[in-house]
């Protein structure tokens, strides 16, 4: 029982936070075939390596295998999950950046002043010099002896030198949709409540069945995958402030507790006190 106990801690995910560093969050998985994801998006921009194994990495409408080496890319919105390939075993790591941050970064770098988040072009990368910098600014900031300074510089350094590797100045950003993009607003804004579809499409001025056809098109999940996609993001804002998971679950706007725990999984492969607990 000990045994069984301890194997399954090694392999539930490990989060990293720091408060003087709000900016940024990390997690590793030492198993990859003990977790799986719906399709979901986040609002940070994120970026992961694969530590050992392979698996399917879905983003968007497109489908890849990446293995050990790799780094995978999503800009904030972007539909993704990755997912273990016949029960083989892998490994991954992943950091959320905070976007306005990463925005202030490439403003600071020269990168499109006067344009909001300078989306990257590139879904996943083989290029060794980029992992190796992945893995040991993880390995630094879970160290205990380092200090804040040389974290935060670590950090600036490094996203510095991805956005001037992989994000040129001329890469195209995605044309807007200014209905849809309403209609997104107004489910993130009012993503707590119980939101019925004539609303949605009252707020955006469009038709139930251009919504339905055009927003899973655009953003590659339906509102109501949206809407839930949102009540986690706003769940695990809550989380991280220390808040009771029951009181959380209702709160975001779950019929309760278990429906909760159950989605909640399902984006992010741990249950709210793995995340919750996880803070360093």
């Amino acid at each position: 029982m000990k045994r069984a106990a301890a194997r399954n801690a090694a392999q539930a995910p490990q989060f990293w936070r720091d408060d003087a560093l709000p900016f940024i969050e990390a997690r590793s998985i030492a198993d990859g075939r003990e977790v799986c994801y719906s399709r979901h998006s986040h609002e940070h921009f994120s970026i992961g390596a694969i530590t050992a194994g392979r698996s399917t990495y879905l983003h968007e409408q497109a489908q890849f295998e990446v293995s050990v080496g790799t780094v995978v890319l999503m800009n904030p919105g972007d539909v993704h999950a990755c997912n273990p390939i016949d029960n083989q075993p892998w490994s991954y790591l992943m950091f959320y950046v905070d976007t306005a941050w990463l925005t202030d970064l490439q403003h600071q770098l020269g990168f499109s002043p006067n344009l909001a988040f300078r989306r990257f072009g590139l879904t996943h990368s083989s290029d060794a010099k980029l992992f190796e910098g992945l893995v040991g600014l993880y390995e630094l900031l879970l160290d205990t002896q380092q200090d804040n300074l040389q974290k935060h510089s670590a950090l600036i350094e490094f996203f510095s030198e991805l956005q001037l590797r992989l994000n040129p100045a001329g890469q195209p950003v995605r044309e807007p949709n200014f209905k849809l993009e309403r209609a997104a607003d107004f489910i993130s804004d009012n993503c707590t409540q119980l939101l019925k579809l004539d609303e949605i499409c009252a707020a955006a001025q469009l038709s139930p069945s251009y919504l339905i056809r055009a927003f899973k098109q655009h953003y590659g999940m339906t509102p109501h995958s949206f809407l839930i996609n949102r009540r986690i993001q706003f769940a695990q804002d809550r989380l991280r402030k220390g808040q009771l998971i029951a009181d959380v679950a209702l709160e975001a706007g779950f019929a309760d507790q278990a429906h909760f725990q159950r989605a909640f999984k399902q984006h992010l492969a741990a249950t709210p006190g793995q995340y919750q607990g996880n803070n360093r």
